[in-house]
């Protein structure tokens, strides 16, 4: 069987989320909405500013009175306040965010004025109309799409909502996500290890990372080599969106977890031109879609970030699901070229990206050391210098 690219895994595994998006949405209030994905446009209901108001702490008047001669101060507006029209031939003291009163087409900043002994006012610079105004409409206008549905919800997105009057926005409803271990050598962290046993590292950073990303976790623990207590663990899964593995879900004989899957459902397996992360098995079980990750932590952290969380972020509407990355030059020679893509983890020290010394797929420690994934193309070899592309763990992670 020939290496399937990683692009075209990407787009099959894009074209099933597409076919079965998560459609439902439900209201929550601002602060409840950190992370969630926006169902529907937010349109503005107001121009933002709603006034034109001042740039800068100062005087506003109308630049046709001003002259050589100083000008009275007719009014003082804070921000806040609804301002009288000016008086012709007058300034009005003003204050950042104040609203320009009705008149006034200019603003000049406090340093380059001068207050005379009687209280009128010097201005020294020339101005010019519109000067440090922040025109009504100038962030949006009534009626404008802010935010396009898709579009997911963070400090930012909220703040902007905020200043609009939303109290509350209607989103995509959290995914519920079962998350499956297998193997007998598995244990979870806390209990004493026996013979043959390692602490099962894969179910507390995909918890994690679901949450992060917007999930509902429906933690199906350790699933035993056993078939009979496979089905159980399968038929307590109710309602739940997605089925995610870790741990050789193939259709191999020994493995009881795809056979149980296949009983009601279909799966094949991905052999991915990735490295780490070369098995991925894709399917259905009862209608839910199921992803086989590798079970080696590091091969789960890639196949899961470049793969499993674009998946789920397009079930939920988001459009860019790919992780931003940039060019870097390498802190290291490539010299031998891989047929598989491979995923370094690495870190930038002195703006070139440094790797970490063991790229074994089992050693998640190098992830936790590292701050992204330095992409090594198949069929290339790099010399020290040369770009390539640096994925930030921070892209995949939030």
């Amino acid at each position: 069987m020939s290496l399937l690219p990683v692009e075209e895994a990407l787009a099959r595994l894009l074209a099933q989320a597409n076919a079965a998006p998560l459609g439902e949405c439900e209201q929550v209030p601002l602060a409840d909405a950190d992370g969630r994905v926006l169902a529907e446009a937010l349109i503005a209901g107001l121009d933002l500013p709603p006034w034109p108001n001042s740039a800068m702490d100062g005087y506003a008047l109308r630049l046709a009175d001003c002259s050589a001669e100083p000008l009275q101060v007719s009014q003082r507006i804070l921000a806040g306040q609804a301002p009288a029209p000016l008086q012709p031939g007058t300034c009005a003291r003003i204050f950042t965010g104040a609203p320009l009163p009705a008149g006034a087409d200019c603003v000049e900043m406090q340093e380059n004025a001068e207050v005379l002994a009687d209280g009128r006012v010097r201005f020294r610079e020339p101005l010019r109309v519109g000067q440090n105004v922040r025109p009504q409409g100038q962030e949006t206008r009534a009626g404008e799409q802010v935010l396009a549905a898709g579009a997911r919800l963070g400090p930012v997105e909220l703040g902007l909502a905020a200043s609009l009057g939303h109290a509350e926005l209607s989103v995509r409803r959290r995914p519920r996500v079962a998350v499956l271990s297998t193997g007998d050598e598995l244990i979870e962290p806390g209990l004493p290890l026996g013979p043959g046993q390692i602490y099962n590292s894969n179910r507390s950073l995909l918890c994690a990372w679901l949450r992060r990303l917007g999930c509902t976790v429906v933690d199906g623990g350790i699933l035993a080599d056993d078939p009979q207590r496979t089905r159980d663990a399968l038929a307590a899964l109710i309602d739940v969106d997605l089925i995610l593995s870790t741990g050789g879900v193939s259709v191999g004989e020994a493995d009881f977890l795809g056979q149980v899957l296949q009983e009601d459902g279909e799966l094949t397996l991905w052999k991915l031109a990735i490295k780490p992360g070369k098995p991925l098995t894709c399917g259905h079980y009862r209608g839910v879609p199921v992803i086989g990750l590798p079970g080696n932590p590091a091969s789960t952290l890639v196949t899961f970030g470049l793969l499993a969380r674009p998946y789920l972020l397009r079930r939920l509407g988001v459009v860019e699901v790919e992780p931003l990355a940039i060019d870097v030059p390498a802190g290291f020679a490539w010299s031998k070229a891989g047929k598989r893509r491979e995923y370094l983890r690495a870190r930038l020290e002195g703006g070139r990206a440094v790797l970490y010394p063991n790229q074994s797929s089992g050693v998640l420690r190098s992830a936790a050391w590292a701050d992204g994934l330095v992409e090594v193309l198949e069929d290339r070899t790099y010399a020290e210098g040369e770009l390539l592309r640096f994925i930030p763990l921070s892209e995949l992670l939030d």
